[in-house]
């Protein structure tokens, strides 16, 4: 075991501090990476305040992982140190169920092991996360991050970027169809820039007028404002396919009605309550309604890969870290364009 030094919420009314605990040292087919940078999830907030009532404090939050391999262990043959490297939302599976063996890690039958809040393998403890000095990761769970993108700006995609590259990859998402995406914040705004490389027809839903303009810089062909209920009217009946990446409560039922006859809703935004939806809007044309968890390990690979061969990375704002209980209540108000990302290099050596 070796001292390391992180930011911990001790308690959901408690802001995140330094603290310092004790990860295990590189087996033989782990690797132990220098964290640089991490992205700051909303996932983050709602397990460090313990909004989804399951949160083990203490709490080391993180799972937009970018840094260096610093040691690796005598069987580990992915990786060399000095390498770039990132981590996402998963550290291990069971690697035998049809998920796992389908590269679907995420889907894990008996339950993926997510880079913090899980049980570790060993069943002593849990699983701490990046805001945090190092990591140690078995390799099979590591990425390699392209040389051709910045690394700050490459952090959240391990979490915002895979989010929306699945679904946009498991529908087949490419030239000739009509793709709406909906909400511009952390994930909407990768979704567009996704959908775009990948030779859709973009529209961005939007209920700002003010990201009107960014959404076109992102590479939007079309901003709707969706307030408009005339705007969403004349949409009715012509999209292929739409990702829903709001996590406030919103009328699913206005989206879902602007898809043609076959066309696919898939929700990556998670609202705190449950979204009503009309079944005759399903029934009448053949739609389907659908959800998608972040991405496997393979396929987060791919886009990490494609990022690097189309110069694509998050729209990112550094802070210290010292600047994260502000940046939380700011991320509460949509106060980033778009994904926090903290510079590791101002932890503090010691809690």
């Amino acid at each position: 075991m070796f001292t390391c030094t992180g930011y911990a919420a001790t308690a959901a009314d408690a802001r995140l501090a330094p603290f310092t605990f004790e990860r295990r040292d590189p087996g033989p087919t782990d690797v132990q990476i220098d964290i640089h940078y991490c992205g700051v999830c909303h996932s983050d907030l709602h397990q460090a305040r313990n909004e989804w009532r399951n949160t083990v404090f203490p709490c080391v939050p993180g799972h937009e992982i970018v840094g260096i391999v610093r040691a690796v262990g005598t069987e580990v043959t992915k990786y060399s140190v000095g390498d770039r490297v990132g981590v996402g939302c998963m550290v291990d599976s069971c690697r035998e169920c049809p998920s796992c063996k389908a590269g679907l890690e995420q889907y894990c039958e008996p339950g993926a092991r997510f880079t913090y809040n899980s049980p570790e393998a060993d069943g002593k403890g849990h699983t701490f996360g990046g805001y945090s000095r190092q990591i140690v990761v078995d390799q099979d769970f590591v990425l390699r991050v392209p040389d051709s993108i910045d690394f700050a700006a490459a952090a959240p995609l391990l979490c915002a970027g895979i989010t929306t590259w699945s679904p946009l990859r498991r529908w087949k998402v490419g030239p000739g169809q009509k793709v709406g995406i909906v909400g511009l914040g952390g994930l909407g705004h990768m979704g567009v820039k996704f959908a775009v490389a990948l030779g859709a027809e973009v529209t961005l839903f939007t209920t700002s007028e003010s990201k009107v303009a960014d959404g076109k810089r992102l590479g939007a062909h079309r901003v709707v404002i969706s307030r408009d209920s005339a705007a969403m009217a004349a949409e009715a009946n012509s999209f292929d396919f739409i990702l829903d990446a709001v996590s406030a409560n919103h009328d699913i039922n206005a989206y879902l009605a602007c898809l043609k006859l076959d066309g696919t809703l898939v929700q990556v935004g998670a609202p705190e309550d449950p979204l009503p939806v009309s079944v005759f809007g399903l029934l009448m044309k053949r739609r389907s309604f659908a959800g998608s968890l972040i991405g496997g390990i393979g396929e987060t690979q791919e886009m990490l890969d494609f990022c690097g061969e189309h110069g694509i990375t998050c729209d990112v704002e550094m802070i210290r870290m010292d600047e994260i209980n502000e940046a939380y209540e700011r991320m509460l108000k949509s106060d980033v364009k778009y994904r926090f990302v903290i510079d590791m290099a101002t932890l503090p050596d010691a809690a």
